[in-house]
């Protein structure tokens, strides 16, 4: 492709930015200058692809020659779009969590973002690097190095999914971070800022349906949970509560089903199931 013909070629790159929300509502594209030396052409063959991307409404020229998103174009992107929501569910391992996060999930269609399921063969070739067990999950070298890592992979994702105004759904313990009045405060912050809806959901079970679950679960991580129950249950408070505003599921063999549960929480925000 000659160079004066690449201006389609940057044209259609820009485009789908745009689509794909890389270009903010507002923001000012680079400038021409900066596009030429990006695509490595001529500042004439930039302004072409700009000027075919105003004739077809997608941006407009504003003072001091810049470009931003048409203010229509935008409009007409989103039209099907609805407010985000952001739901994060914590509590304690084998308090039924997960469960809560996939029975939401197929009731409305959006997305589960399970911290476990996303980051577990990365953590566990980390902490074989550390020469750690891969199934550690409580030695300093993991809550000091890995953890933290993690809930920023999960919230990095959460907002990949904001960005395409696509609410999400998130299951972790966050049993830090929802005792955290600092960290509560800049999370609610930071998604309300996206034009997303926060909702926490705090799990709560008995220590006998914790240990039921772990031992039926049976996966590697619980291990020293198990071999170590009385020296965990010590450090359980299952009377925690979040320093959020939240809804409390309780997930005990006498509680009202978690299907039940869950479509009530889905009500009380307006989601339709």
């Amino acid at each position: 492709m000659t160079q004066r013909h690449r201006y389609r070629e940057i044209a259609q790159a820009l485009h789908t930015d745009i689509d794909a929300g890389i270009h903010k509502p507002g923001e000012v594209l680079p400038s021409s200058r900066n596009l030429a030396e990006q695509w490595g052409v001529s500042r004439g063959v930039v302004t072409q692809a700009l000027g075919t991307l105003v004739d077809a409404g997608v941006i407009i020229s504003v003072p001091r020659g810049g470009y931003e998103i048409a203010p229509g174009y935008e409009t007409a992107l989103r039209a099907s779009a609805t407010r985000p929501h952001v739901i994060l569910i914590g509590g304690y391992a084998g308090s039924g969590k997960s469960e809560l996060g996939r029975i939401l999930a197929r009731l409305t269609h959006w997305p589960i973002i399970d911290k476990d399921t996303i980051t577990r063969p990365v953590v566990e070739a980390a902490l074989e690097t550390l020469d750690r067990s891969y199934d550690d999950r409580e030695s300093d070298d993991y809550v000091r190095i890995i953890r933290p890592r993690e809930y920023e992979a999960l919230a990095s994702t959460i907002d990949e999914n904001i960005a395409c105004g696509t609410s999400v759904i998130a299951t972790a313990p966050y049993l830090r971070e929802f005792s955290d009045p600092t960290w509560a405060a800049r999370t609610i912050a930071h998604y309300t800022a996206q034009g997303a809806d926060v909702h926490v959901l705090w799990v709560r079970c008995s220590i006998e349906t914790m240990q039921l679950y772990l031992r039926r679960r049976g996966a590697g991580r619980d291990g020293w949970k198990l071999s170590n129950w009385n020296s965990y249950i010590a450090d359980v408070d299952t009377n925690f509560t979040p320093v959020l505003d939240h809804t409390v599921i309780v997930n005990d063999p006498d509680s009202e089903p978690l299907q039940d549960q869950a479509r009530a929480f889905l009500a009380s925000i307006g989601a339709s199931t």
